[in-house]
């Protein structure tokens, strides 16, 4: 496990140390990008009845690849959902494909949540390892 240590210092008398690995940088971009992923869905939903509204998505494998590059992640592009049938009025948002991609996310987000957990686990077990 690579450990990078960032020491933050305020003044003369404060300093506030900083331990995370490569892997709980990487979680914390994962969830940062589901969570942008839920709000485009819950933004679909809010639309459902807005004539000619037309679904928003990103594309998650690419904006995480982009992030795991160390990319800005924070103007990621988002677009229309190609391949959607269109109502009379112009939208063409699916309650179907939307509560999927819910479903989806929650499903993402949790994984991340309990994956980042074990990764806190593992580093105060290490730190209190030499404490027994």
């Amino acid at each position: 496990m690579i450990w990078r240590l960032r020491c933050i210092s305020k003044g003369t008398k404060e300093f506030m140390m900083q331990i995370g690995s490569r892997l709980s940088e990487a979680l914390g971009k994962y969830l940062d990008l589901t969570s942008n992923q839920m709000k485009l869905t819950a933004g679909n939903v809010a639309n459902v009845d807005t004539p000619g509204y037309k679904t928003q998505g990103m594309d998650f494998n690419a904006a995480f690849s982009q992030a795991m590059k160390g990319l800005d992640t924070s103007s990621v592009k988002t677009g229309d959902v190609d391949g959607l049938v269109a109502r009379p009025d112009g939208n063409n948002v699916s309650m179907d494909r939307e509560g999927l991609q819910l479903a989806k996310e929650q499903l993402q987000f949790r994984t991340g949540v309990e994956l980042l957990k074990r990764e806190y686990s593992r580093t105060m077990s290490a730190i209190h390892a030499d404490g027994k």
